[in-house]
Formats: structure tokens, C-alpha cells, sequence
């Protein structure tokens, strides 16, 4: 527990040089938070991982994905919506990944199911919202080890290579 504490406090220090993730600065100026009422748009431009307000937005969360073909391989490229950049109710991830198996389709044998895809999505999704997010996708690669959730963190999102 402490080391993945000492990771997540190394990645938040490392904030301006995280890679491979991020979102655009499209913003929807209403959300709904945990009072019920509609809050003004923060005035940073990314999700606070710090604050306690939750923000509901309804889906789509993913605008579309693509693949395309990188110097690591196949990529699977995901653009978040204004909502899907911003919303941080619990149940948000989950409804995400489940647009993405939607969209994606197979590229050659590969598919968002293959091995280590999600852990990918759900490092973009926790840590590029709120490290960069003004990256306009988010890009998983099937070809990438399966690594633990301290290694994914500790390679910014990016296991066994750099970001293509």
C-alpha cells in the first residue's frame, strides 16, 4: 500500500511531464454535483483529482475511437467527450469502457478486450484527466505488456515502451 501511496504521490509531482494521456478543452459550463443544483464550470480546466465534489454529466462519454498503426504497434485511439472529461461520479468509468467495446470494433486480431486494454483506459481515465487534459486522445495499444496497476502508474500509461 505504501508503495502504490509513494507512485501515486511521484505521478502527481510528475504531472507536467506525464505522456500519453489527456483530454481536449471543450468544457460544458453546467454540471450537476452531489447538492442536486447546477455548479458553474470549475476554473481549472481538467477534473481535480483533489476535490470532493462529484460531478454528474450524462453519457456519451466517448465521442469515437480509431485504430491506427504506430511505431508500437496497433493503437486504439479514444476521444472523450466534454462529458466524459469531466464527470467524476462512480459509476462514469464503468459506463466509458462499455462506449469503447461499442465503438471500437477488431483492427487485424486485436481488439479493445485484448489483454491489458482496460488497465490502459482505466490509467487514462483516473490519471490523464486531471494530468493533462488537453491531449485529444487517449491512445491504448494491445501490444503493450499487462503490467500491475503501481507499474502502469509508474510508466505514465505507457508499459514496455514510450508513448507512440
Amino acid at each position: 500500500m505504501a508503495a502504490k501511496a509513494a507512485a501515486v504521490g511521484a505521478l502527481l509531482l510528475a504531472a507536467g511531464v506525464l505522456a500519453g494521456c489527456g483530454g481536449s478543452s471543450d468544457r460544458d459550463p453546467v454540471d450537476t454535483t452531489i447538492g442536486g443544483g447546477p455548479a458553474a464550470a470549475p476554473a481549472s480546466t481538467g477534473v481535480d483529482a483533489s476535490s470532493s465534489t462529484v460531478v454528474y454529466l450524462p453519457p456519451p462519454y466517448i465521442a469515437r475511437t480509431q485504430w491506427v498503426q504506430t511505431s508500437v504497434g496497433p493503437s486504439l485511439q479514444v476521444y472523450p467527450t466534454p462529458a466524459g472529461r469531466r464527470v467524476t461520479s462512480p459509476d462514469a468509468q464503468g459506463k466509458a469502457w462499455r462506449e469503447v467495446l461499442a465503438k471500437s470494433g477488431r483492427y487485424e486480431q486485436f481488439s479493445a478486450h485484448s489483454p491489458g486494454m482496460r488497465a490502459q483506459f482505466d490509467c487514462h481515465w483516473v490519471w490523464a484527466r486531471a494530468v493533462q487534459p488537453d491531449k485529444p486522445s487517449w491512445n491504448l495499444e494491445p501490444t503493450r505488456p499487462v503490467v500491475t496497476e503501481d507499474q502502469m502508474i509508474a510508466s505514465r500509461c505507457n508499459p514496455g515502451a514510450p508513448e507512440e
